[in-house]
């Protein structure tokens, strides 16, 4: 599949990990305050609002948190105001990183996401250097048991998807942007919930690290992605499957 990243396939196998360490929940709940801020507070008239809303119950938040949060957004309730913030950098080997950010401090952000990249032997890097190497993508995951592949593509491409990939044991659609509310749609009214559903920045290239950097890649990654202020993290990195299983093998 074009466009694939890496990284997103790795963050899904560790997915049931990342959800124990409650950071998940923060992501969340920083995601719902900024959509309810920016867009209002009725989902139905709000899609980055629903599409924050469908994650939080697939995360299985509480409803109140998810209440709260609207309501600390649209500024019914008091709460910390948080700005979007997007970072560029390189990393080891000269993998670009994407960085999406939400802050109550950019100062302090800032300064913490470049003493990572530089202890791991990265920088941070001039706005619009990086980002050009990315493009914007529906990306909808789906249980291979909950649908076959050939009505998933029927009803996927017919609302609008571009493509079709398998992933172990779920299916991986994408699709531009303008597309993506109304194949989630498309799906939903077919029965079929999709595990994941988000707008991600994919590579339109990629960079091969090899076995020596791999690690110090992966770490950098996983230091910026557990950032309390840190939204996404995306990477046109490209590392053989094995050396991946070998470095989570020795952990």
């Amino acid at each position: 599949m074009s466009g694939h990243s890496k990284w997103s396939t790795i963050k899904r196998k560790k997915g049931a990990a990342d959800a124990k360490r409650g950071k998940i929940f923060t992501k969340l709940i920083r995601e719902i305050q900024v959509a309810a801020k920016t867009g209002g507070g009725d989902e139905n008239a709000n899609p980055r609002l629903r599409s924050a809303i469908q994650a939080a119950k697939i995360a299985n938040m509480p409803l109140v948190n998810v209440e709260k949060a609207v309501k600390k957004g649209t500024g019914e309730l008091d709460g910390v105001v948080y700005d979007e913030v997007i970072y560029e950098a390189y990393g080891p080997g000269g993998v670009a990183i994407f960085i999406e950010a939400m802050t109550d401090n950019k100062n302090r952000t800032v300064s913490e996401i470049r003493h990572i990249l530089s202890k791991a032997g990265g920088n941070l890097a001039t706005s619009g250097s990086v980002a050009w190497m990315f493009e914007k993508k529906g990306i909808i995951t789906v249980d291979k048991g909950s649908t076959s592949e050939d009505d998933l593509l029927l009803i996927a491409t017919d609302a609008g998807a571009n493509d079709l990939a398998e992933e172990g044991d779920i299916y991986e659609v994408d699709m531009d942007p303008g597309f993506f509310e109304n194949v989630k749609a498309a799906l939903e009214k077919a029965g079929i919930e999709p595990l994941e559903a988000s707008i991600q920045a994919i590579p339109k290239n990629v960079v091969k690290v090899e076995e020596d950097l791999a690690a110090k890649v992966l770490n950098l990654m996983d230091t910026l992605e557990y950032h309390d202020d840190v939204q996404n993290v995306y990477a046109n990195f490209d590392i053989d499957d094995e050396i991946i299983t070998k470095l989570q093998e020795a952990a």
